[in-house]
């Protein structure tokens, strides 16, 4: 049986492509670093994969806004063949700037005719963050996100991480549809641990089918126990991290 394939689609200032794509090839995937302008010249490769990755850094330095450039080129050469690639049931994964990229393009969250009804804001505090987080997911719709029952622990690292829905009817509505699946847990104390000021301490949203989810973690960060600041003290030396669970299940659910 063939191993799933997974693309990693990366642009200039992407820097957590290589990451990324060992990431899937310990989850068992084939994993494919594709620039852009390949992809564009020559959209049938998708149909080769079964899994599509946008992964994080600062895409074309993130010069009008965090993403903005890597969308509109998305949108205008290769929106057809992306969203025919999601209509046949691929799996869509966005991280980080991979997450605000997915908002920009339509693929996630948007209305009928493509337009956003969610963006991701400069943090609340006008500062760049970069630590671990405390997430929690919310119901069983997306793929990536199956078996992750208890609370878990990924890094961070934005400056425009904060989730905001177009209105408060669209919050409502995501929330409804279940599409908000992965939160800011409160601490053991009870305390928010919400970073960046986001709108119901949303981490991470899918769409409609679940098979399209950005978070603003990194779970490419948090493929190894070894990777985690306190793994000497609490954590397996050779265990898994948390992060490759969100691989794993991309690939079992491809299978």
């Amino acid at each position: 049986m063939l191993s799933p394939r997974a693309l990693v689609l990366r642009a200039p200032g992407t820097n957590c492509d290589h990451e990324t794509a060992h990431a899937f090839e310990r989850a068992g995937a084939i994993a494919r670093r594709v620039h852009v302008r390949a992809l564009a010249e020559k959209p049938a490769l998708l149909d080769d994969v079964q899994i599509l990755c946008i992964p994080g850094g600062f895409s074309y330095g993130d010069d009008i806004a965090s993403g903005r450039i890597f969308a509109l080129e998305l949108a205008m050469r290769l929106g057809d063949a992306l969203r025919r690639f999601r209509d046949r049931g691929g799996l869509v994964l966005g991280i980080c700037n991979g997450f605000q990229v997915l908002l920009q393009t339509g693929l996630l969250l948007a209305d009928a005719e493509g337009r956003p009804r969610a963006a991701l804001a400069h943090n609340r505090s006008g500062r760049f963050i970069d630590r671990w987080v405390r997430l929690e997911v919310r119901g069983q719709k997306c793929p990536f996100l199956h078996g992750l029952d208890a609370p878990f622990e990924l890094p961070i690292a934005h400056g425009e991480g904060r989730f905001v829905a177009t209105t408060p009817a669209d919050l409502a509505a995501f929330e409804r549809a279940g599409q908000l699946v992965l939160r800011y847990a409160a601490d053991p104390a009870g305390s928010s641990t919400n970073p960046n000021g986001a709108e119901a301490d949303v981490a991470g949203a899918c769409d409609a089918t679940g098979r399209v989810f950005g978070l603003m973690p990194h779970p490419e960060r948090f493929v190894d126990a070894t990777q985690h600041p306190a793994w000497s003290g609490r954590l397996d030396g050779g265990a898994a991290g948390a992060g490759l669970a969100i691989f794993a299940n991309a690939v079992k659910s491809v299978s």
